[in-house]
């Protein structure tokens, strides 16, 4: 099992889980989150006062796949995520040991 990790432009969210809904992938944690990569952030006007956003607002997609799915869901949420513009995100690939559900104790086959 892998976990891919997606840090994506949070007006695309929905297009995301809608490729990885397509795709037959499903079960998701989105959390927002704030960073920033090679954009380093923009000048912002505030109350007539300029300052620089250096956190801009993103999210994250952690999805648990197995082996034989990673590169579908990894084309699935760049497909979907990219703008073509500076700051549509990263996907990370994680490997996964084990998962079990907390209700039963059975041990994830995904």
């Amino acid at each position: 099992m892998k976990m891919i990790k997606a840090i994506v432009r949070p007006n695309r969210v929905d297009e995301v889980k809608d490729a990885l809904s397509a795709a037959g992938i499903s079960g998701m944690t989105v959390t927002e989150v704030r960073g920033h990569g090679r954009q380093r952030g923009h000048p912002t006007i505030y109350r007539g006062s300029e300052y620089e956003v250096s956190l801009l607002p993103k999210v994250e997609i952690d999805v648990v796949v197995p082996d034989s799915r990673v590169e579908d869901a990894i084309d699935a949420i760049m497909e979907a995520a990219r703008t073509g513009e500076i700051g549509d995100g990263r996907v990370f690939v994680i490997p996964i040991e084990q998962g079990r559900k907390i209700r039963t104790g059975e041990r994830d086959t995904v």
